[in-house]
């Protein structure tokens, strides 16, 4: 890694450059700039290599922003070779492709329940087709376990695919994200055409915990706030402020929220405060919690008596 102590002026200068050019509240960005560079000139960054200078930027947003997507932080290793960003939407894409867009699993379990975990939220363009065969793979059962603890985030288009499923028509409104300090409103509702069957008028249960993340959080809060999902878990981390990277070497970027979610129930979001699940219990007990409420339904109202007698079997497992 490199050693920035003969140059901390020109990449401390260029992240804030880029993030007072960016940020959607430039009230914040101007201050905590300001604090930045006077550190810079005590000397505070002085032989610090980049991974070092990184962690200290982040600190020092942090204490003025209280924003968990504003921060400094070292490229992944198979980007160091470049800042092109075609190179780098060529790597990302190749990720997503080899993690199966995020969708870690997708199982029937006993009892008729639907079990999806999902580790990233895939942008629509690019992970649709999983997205919807994943769906496709449970929209028979009669109860869905959505699985977001390990979820680290991605694309609020994508967010919104995956919670379309959960709804009738394109006549929902889901959020709106405001970008350019206010300067322009966009309205996301529920898609009115999707591949496949949509999942209606059986219990989702959503998984959540404190690493939960971002277009995860999203991805609950949106049912959550609809009254679609019941939440299970832990208050998840807290970050709703769709972000873009600007690199800033080869090997160091910054990260920038550039918009705001709003939700139109609750008229806010999420960030700093994270989700709150309606049952909150520990996030290694949610998924017993989650199947066990999806299989006492299952008992109360299936038809089938084989998937009756599964649920009953399964619910004296967890016994």
């Amino acid at each position: 890694m490199a050693t920035v102590s003969a140059m901390p002026k020109i990449l401390v200068e260029r992240a804030m450059e880029l993030m007072c050019a960016n940020y959607v509240f430039p009230e914040r960005a101007v201050p905590a700039a300001a604090d930045v560079r006077r550190r810079l000139t005590e000397g505070e960054y002085d032989g610090m290599d980049e991974a070092a200078l990184a962690d200290a930027l982040t600190l020092t947003l942090a204490e003025h922003c209280a924003d968990k997507h504003l921060r400094v932080r070292t490229r992944d290793a198979r980007l160091h070779a470049t800042v092109d960003p075609a190179e780098a939407d060529a790597v990302y894409r190749e990720h997503l492709r080899v993690t199966n867009h995020g969708i870690a699993r997708v199982e029937r379990l006993d009892g008729n329940v639907g079990c999806l975990d999902l580790r990233g939220v895939t942008a629509a363009g690019l992970g649709g087709r999983a997205i919807a065969a994943a769906m496709e793979l449970v929209s028979q059962t009669d109860a869905l376990i959505i699985d977001l603890r390990r979820n680290r985030g991605g694309s609020p288009d994508g967010a919104i695919f995956w919670t379309s499923y959960f709804f009738p028509d394109g006549e929902t409104h889901l959020n709106s994200i405001e970008s350019g300090a206010g300067s322009s409103l966009r309205q996301y509702w529920s898609i009115a055409y999707l591949p496949g069957e949509r999942y209606l008028d059986r219990p989702v249960y959503v998984l959540t915990s404190g690493f939960t993340f971002s277009a995860g959080e999203e991805l609950a809060y949106n049912l959550q706030t609809q009254g679609r999902a019941t939440l299970i878990g832990e208050t998840t981390r807290g970050g709703a402020h769709p972000t873009d990277r600007f690199p800033i070497t080869p090997t160091l970027e910054i990260t920038v929220p550039v918009a705001r979610s709003i939700n139109p129930v609750t008229g806010t979001n999420w960030e700093g405060t994270g989700v709150v699940p309606d049952i909150a219990v520990p996030a290694d007990q949610a998924h017993a919690v989650a199947y066990r409420l999806a299989l006492e339904h299952v008992l109360a109202g299936s038809a089938s008596p084989l998937v009756r007698d599964e649920a009953r079997e399964a619910l004296a497992a967890l016994a």
